[in-house]
């Protein structure tokens, strides 16, 4: 027969790791505002938004609205460096007054080979005006140039630092599969799919919608 110290021992090696992980899940739980009906989502970011490679309506943000039934702004510029987008985004925002923003920003910089301290220091500043205006926001990790792609650390630090959520491998998984890429830098439509389903999940897993 287990003595009662014996269980107290055994109920204590029960408990602690299940209040560990409870507590990490919460620690890491970012929810964000609950969409209406009426609102608006907007995709802003370069040609990875814009949906070259693609058909208009096969962009993700086109996709997007139709997997979440909500209305999708897509604000994809081609060929935009994060400098200029930084310039580009008071003005939508403030003209399209949207409820939550989904950023991707920053592949133009890695291909023309700029310093990558600028680009983050520039979607800090991007993310900042967002939250100014006490809008949601949504992080697309970029992948970086090299031998592999990976999504370049600074875009889960930022996530980290401003507590907002982030899909951080979607882009480099789809770039890295052929049948998912139009070219060598840009998704086809059942890449962009892959993209805009992957976003769907996060906002479902945050409560958006």
């Amino acid at each position: 027969m287990i003595s009662t110290r014996c269980w107290k021992l055994f109920s204590v090696f029960l408990i602690v790791p299940t209040v560990l992980v409870l507590s990490a899940c919460t620690d890491q739980e970012i929810l964000l505002k609950r969409l209406s009906d009426d609102e608006i989502i907007l995709a802003f970011g370069d040609s990875l938004t814009f949906g070259t490679g693609a058909e208009s309506w096969e962009s993700y943000p086109m996709q997007l609205e139709l997997l979440t039934g909500k209305s999708v702004f897509n604000a994809g510029k081609p060929g935009e460096i994060s400098t200029d987008g930084l310039k580009r985004l008071p003005g939508l925002l403030d003209i399209k007054k949207p409820a939550l923003v989904v950023l991707c920003h920053g592949g133009n910089d890695y291909l023309r080979r700029y310093d990558a301290a600028l680009t983050e220091s520039n979607v800090r500043s991007m993310i900042a005006q967002i939250k100014e205006r006490d809008i949601d926001i949504v992080l697309i990790g970029v992948p970086k140039l090299g031998f592999r792609l990976e999504t370049a650390k600074f875009y889960e630090s930022i996530a980290d630092d401003f507590k907002i959520p982030i899909e951080s491998r979607i882009l480099s998984t789809v770039l890295s599969n052929n049948d998912l890429k139009s070219d060598q830098i840009h998704p086809n439509a059942d890449g962009y799919r892959e993209v805009a389903e992957a976003i769907q999940m996060l906002l479902r897993q945050t409560g958006a919608i």
